[in-house]
């Protein structure tokens, strides 16, 4: 597979890992939403801690954007790599026809 195909690759995975953060963080969320409690336990590295609901909230907010950021970045890198294989395709193509797939499989 040739680098760009190595790179959209990686690229495909990242995006689907922090595409189920995202999904994780929006659940965290909903389920804060529902819950009358005033403090809630929130894990921060290994452990979790005890917070109160609005602290919470507010950092389940930030992640989700950061992780909405990250996201968009990596579809931007996405496009970016694929316009490259699309114009490296061209030239390759143009200089040896049909002697070569670069067609995924």
């Amino acid at each position: 597979m040739p680098i760009q195909g190595t790179k959209i690759e990686e690229n495909r995975l990242d995006w689907l890992t922090n595409g189920e953060a995202n999904e994780s963080l929006e659940d965290a969320g909903n389920e804060l939403i529902l819950s009358d409690e005033d403090v809630v336990r929130f894990q921060v590295g290994e452990i979790f801690t005890h917070m109160p609901k609005e602290e919470v909230e507010n950092r389940l907010e930030s992640m989700k954007e950061e992780a909405d950021k990250k996201l968009e970045r990596l579809e931007e890198e996405k496009e970016s790599i694929l316009a490259q294989m699309t114009e490296l395709k061209k030239i390759m193509y143009g200089k040896f026809k049909d002697a070569i797939n670069l067609e995924e499989d």
